[in-house]
């Protein structure tokens, strides 16, 4: 009785175990199988990454340094987050009335430091600095700076010209808007320089009395 009670008491995969080697090998490549089927299933329930996008505002045509934006200008994009640069902008409304400090490609993401404001501002002249435009004495010197450029600003007067600042960033060199329309209006290029509080202040001051001009360093 006992006999028999044990064996109605074996497993149903004993006789597999103990019986021959293919048998035991048909199952386990059955087992293995259905983990495959398993971890199939769940990869792809789960999230791809690849789908994952983050919205990036992107320029919608080439766009010209100086000019303000419109939202015809921009078009916010999908774009993978590892792709995503520093300071990108997201919305329409981040660029309402800012102008490019540069020219920007069609499709080329915009950030906070290819417009100008007081980011650009900052990383040009530090933690105070303002951004002040000026309008060199000749117009040529303009054609010299680009973004980046170190200038002294030097102002004419009855004791000889005086040093109003020295070595400021350039943050921008803003052509003459077609039609003298813009930010860029004007006899010539408009300078756009970065300076502590002190000598901005003195800068826009004497651009009000006079000529100034700079000086590569």
């Amino acid at each position: 009785m006992d006999d028999e009670g044990g064996r109605r008491a074996r497993r149903p995969w004993d006789r597999v175990l103990r019986g021959p080697s293919w048998a035991r090998a048909l199952l386990l490549r059955r087992l293995a199988a259905a983990v495959l089927a398993v971890a199939a299933l769940v990869v792809a329930a789960a999230p791809d990454p690849a789908d994952e996008r983050a919205a990036v505002l992107v320029a919608a045509r080439d766009l010209s340094p100086g000019v303000p934006l419109r939202p015809a200008d921009v078009t916010v994009a999908a774009w993978p987050p590892g792709l995503v640069p520093g300071g990108a902008l997201r919305a329409v409304p981040d660029v309402d009335g800012r102008a490019p400090a540069g020219p920007v490609r069609a499709g080329e993401p915009l950030t906070d430091l290819r417009l100008i404001g007081p980011e650009l501002a900052v990383r040009a002249g530090g933690p105070d600095a303002s951004a002040v435009p000026l309008r060199p004495a000749d117009p040529a010197v303009a054609a010299l700076l680009s973004a980046g450029s170190r200038v002294d600003v030097i102002a004419g007067g009855p004791e000889g010209p005086r040093v109003l600042a020295a070595r400021a960033g350039v943050v921008a060199v803003l052509p003459p808007a077609p039609g003298g329309v813009g930010a860029g209006s004007g006899p010539g290029p408009l300078v756009l320089v970065a300076l502590p509080e002190a000598e901005a202040t003195a800068v826009a001051a004497a651009t009000l009395a006079g000529e100034v001009t700079v000086t590569l360093r």
